[in-house]
């Protein structure tokens, strides 16, 4: 099985995706959230960074990343469930590490960690300054 950032990444570098030049992302500051599987389950944390350094956009590491990084609160369906108790909800305070990139745009590679960072960025009433956005949207947006 092969990850779509990492089929992204090949087409990329195989010159079968060509990016536009002035593309949609070019110069705009995104930051990029690994998923627990991608990354910390599969270790792969290089392809979603390379399909977005080939957008020429500026990629904002958030403090906690890589093998550092922190889950989104969805993990294992986590999502489907009723929260336990804590002083903050995940979601929330990964939203927190994004924005304190000030990057306008979060990328990540799952569907389930889009719909809390999307959840986590409404309740933070940034929605209309902040897109979060499948590395694959990114992409589609910039051919």
């Amino acid at each position: 099985m092969l990850h779509h950032s990492t089929m992204l990444q090949q087409l990329i570098d195989e010159g079968r995706i060509l990016i536009q030049d002035n593309g949609a992302f070019k110069g705009k500051k995104i930051t990029f959230h690994d998923s627990c599987y991608l990354g910390r389950s599969n270790n792969i944390y290089q392809a979603p960074r390379s399909v977005i350094e080939a957008l020429d956009a500026s990629l904002v590491e958030m403090k906690r990343c890589k093998s550092n990084g922190l889950c989104c609160g969805a993990g294992g369906a986590q999502m489907f469930k009723e929260e336990e108790k804590g002083n903050t909800r995940i979601n929330l305070e990964r939203t927190q590490d994004a924005l304190d990139t000030n990057a306008s745009i979060i990328a990540s590679a799952c569907p389930f960690c889009n719909t809390m960072l999307t959840d986590g960025i409404k309740l933070n009433e940034k929605q209309d300054d902040i897109k979060v956005l499948d590395i694959a949207e990114l992409i589609a947006q910039s051919i």
